[in-house]
């Protein structure tokens, strides 16, 4: 099959999992072609399934905001009669699916009918697709779809709660690889950031507002005053300021470290104890799944989707938003005894396995074959 993805290439959720997904289709012999602005971050391109179209918007000084939807739109026209595309699979509702309906008029005009399949993120639907002067565009793109996903089962709820659809949404959760590979540097390099006996706390966002940035340090400076702990840092964005200016006034500054945006995720992970998430809402929870599958276990918001990918007691702790001595205690709970934490790390990593790829991936190849079928 000739699968054409559209995604934002960046380190947010739906890019790396479009990403991760075009990977594994083209390891499952599927010739899969990334259509974007530029190549996305975990894309290497050293399989010869997979290949890469950049989408070039020409400056030009008639638009005040340069046409990207019209150079996405055409790209996506012109791979797919160059390469014999057999199947458009776009990521986030907006512009992608609104640009892949487009694609899709225009190649009827050259007698080329091409199937869509959209998938729904989280924040294209809850935050910019909400917004009045989108939520019309976006009903319309999710309806015009030929068959339509989401990452949770609480984002198909809030779909059909915000936008007018009765288009059928099936819910294919994200997924991940297995992590779990030896790594004989892991304690040499955990050395580099904690003594003995301390425990490390790690955090990985792209430090949005609603990702909740501040609370994060106050559940740590809990946890820090009842067991030696040191902060992992690991991304960038707006809230990371406000974050550095509390670490100094709660007098933690030898104790955090702001790494930024970083490739080494799962090294960073792999000598972690402990994942904080206090999202204000999350889809899905990719960031918390991945720690899983690095054997570390979460305290979690229990907003969005979070609990269908944390398990209270099992995986870690999920508390209200907002319950910072709540997260500091059940943080404390876990990490207080070696025994204790080994018991979560690996509750943690067998729940990861429920989304595996091996058990996720087919269920998007089941819905390319229903959308191929449809259109023949």
């Amino acid at each position: 099959m000739k699968i054409a993805i559209v995604c934002y290439p960046t380190f947010g959720g739906s890019g790396v999992v479009a990403t991760e997904l075009g990977i594994e289709l083209a390891n499952r012999n599927h010739e899969v072609h990334f259509i974007t602005y530029s190549q996305p971050v975990r894309l290497a391109l050293l399989n010869k399934n997979i290949h890469y179209h950049e989408v070039v918007v020409p400056e030009y000084p008639l638009f005040h905001y340069q046409p990207y939807e019209l150079a996405l739109s055409s790209k996506i026209v012109d791979t797919v009669k160059e390469y014999g595309i057999d199947l458009l699979h776009v990521h986030y509702a907006i512009p992608h699916a609104f640009a892949g309906y487009m694609a899709k008029q225009m190649l009827l005009e050259a007698g080329i009918e091409l199937p869509m399949v959209t998938t729904l993120h989280g924040t294209d639907i809850t935050l910019v697709g909400n917004h009045p002067f989108y939520k019309t565009a976006v009903s319309f793109s999710i309806n015009q779809s030929d068959y339509v996903t989401s990452v949770s089962d609480d984002l198909r709820k809030s779909t059909y709660e915000l936008f007018d659809t009765s288009k059928e949404i099936f819910v294919i959760p994200n997924f991940i690889e297995d992590k779990n590979i030896g790594d004989l540097h892991i304690q040499c390099r955990r050395n580099l950031f904690a003594e003995d006996g301390e425990r490390i706390v790690t955090h990985i966002s792209n430090f949005r507002k609603v990702k909740r940035i501040l609370d994060i340090v106050r559940v740590f400076d809990g946890i820090q005053k009842e067991v030696p702990a040191k902060l992992m840092m690991v991304g960038d964005g707006p809230e990371r300021l406000g974050a550095e200016q509390l670490v100094k006034e709660l007098g933690l500054e030898h104790k955090v470290i702001f790494f930024g945006n970083s490739s080494e995720v799962d090294s960073i992970l792999k000598y972690s104890d402990l994942f904080l998430l206090p999202s204000e809402t999350e889809s899905f929870g990719l960031a918390a799944l991945e720690a899983m599958a690095n054997k570390v276990p979460v305290i979690s918001s229990n907003t969005g989707g979070l609990p269908e990918v944390n398990v209270q007691g099992v995986s870690g702790f999920l508390d209200n938003i907002g319950d910072i001595d709540g997260m500091v205690s059940h943080a404390l709970e876990i990490l207080r005894e070696d025994d204790t934490l080994n018991r979560f790390k690996e509750q943690a990593y067998e729940h990861s396995k429920k989304f595996s790829v091996e058990k996720i991936v087919p269920l998007y190849e089941d819905i390319y074959n229903k959308a191929l079928k449809n259109t023949l």
